[in-house]
């Protein structure tokens, strides 16, 4: 028996195959920091979000939206703009930051593809972001089932713009190719966080691998949109964070996204300190200085937040740089 990650009062711990972080468990708990006010949010209650949930959970969908604990759940889903999370609900890595589960996943569902496509379609999006957990399990890394649900949203509705969130295919030869040459609109990598935390808060990843993956779609596709994300507040300095918009750069990152961590449970990596707007407002002026298309900072800001209005502004920047 192991003891719960979040404990209550008269209920039974369950056996570590139950809990959502069995690798946490044991872990000592960690102070949490009251939230300022900028960074609370309602809870989410109206008929959009009713109506979003219900084809989610009518599909059988996992969203990450709901796996990650989003803040912006409400606000997203009451536009319809809902994250999907393919290659099922638990993930192969352990990231001290992320509320994804974790253990070993089930088979692929080779109908969600399919089943992705016709959510596209009654939801009426016109812009889609399509993620994924980890897959170490598998030989390509989830590469093939990704390129089929593009394929599904593009055959379905032709007019959607396709947005993906990517694991970073760490020792999966050909995976990422396989992926970009499937031409999504834009290809999104997260490196989370400078390279000083990799060890602590992103153990299973390595920060130039990833750098390097983003820098990859680029040579292969030069037309294809690059995006990446960091959380600040786990420690980090100023510089830093600039050190990775120069790296992001020279890697020929269109679009930067910079939000604010929010701890999930105690046995999480412990919110070092939350980052005022005012500060975000500097992150995003230093990042459109050095050459980013688009930068979307501020403390709620998460990678697919305001995604399809972002995509808009991106492509637009895109066309003011060539004088079209």
């Amino acid at each position: 028996m192991t003891v719960l990650i979040d404990k209550k009062k008269n209920r039974k711990p369950r056996p570590s195959h139950a809990l959502r972080h069995p690798e946490k468990a044991h872990k000592p708990d960690t102070e949490v920091l009251r939230k300022p006010a900028w960074i609370r949010v309602k809870a989410p209650t109206s008929k959009g979000f009713a109506r979003t949930n219900k084809i989610v959970r009518d599909k059988g969908l996992v969203t990450v939206c709901q796996e990650a604990a989003c803040p912006n759940i409400g606000e997203c889903w009451e536009k319809a703009h809902a994250t999907f999370m393919i290659l099922g609900d638990t993930c192969t890595r352990a990231c001290a930051f992320c509320n994804i589960k974790t253990g070993l996943p089930g088979p692929v569902n080779h109908a969600e593809a399919a089943e992705i496509g016709n959510a596209v379609v009654e939801m009426g999006l016109k812009h889609v972001v399509i993620t994924s957990v980890d897959r170490d399990d598998l030989a390509d890394g989830g590469a093939e089932h990704f390129v089929n649900v593009i394929n599904q949203i593009r055959d379905k509705s032709p007019a959607t713009t396709i947005e993906i969130l990517t694991p970073d295919f760490l020792r999966k030869e050909g995976a990422a190719e396989m992926v970009i040459d499937a031409k999504p609109d834009v290809f999104n990598h997260n490196l989370e966080t400078v390279p000083r935390n990799y060890l602590k808060i992103r153990p299973g990843a390595r920060y130039y691998h990833s750098l390097r993956l983003l820098e990859r779609v680029k040579e292969r596709d030069p037309e294809q949109f690059t995006k990446s994300g960091l959380m600040v507040g786990l420690g980090e300095s100023k510089q830093e964070i600039m050190q990775v918009m120069d790296d992001m750069r020279v890697a020929g990152v269109d679009f930067l996204t910079i939000g604010q961590y929010l701890q999930p449970t105690r046995k999480h990596a412990a919110v070092e300190r939350f980052v005022t707007p005012v500060e975000f407002k500097a992150y995003e002026t230093i990042a459109r200085a050095k050459g980013f298309l688009m930068v979307s900072a501020t403390p709620l800001t998460r990678s697919s937040y305001h995604a399809d209005a972002d995509f808009a502004e991106l492509r637009a920047a895109r066309l003011a740089k060539k004088g079209h």
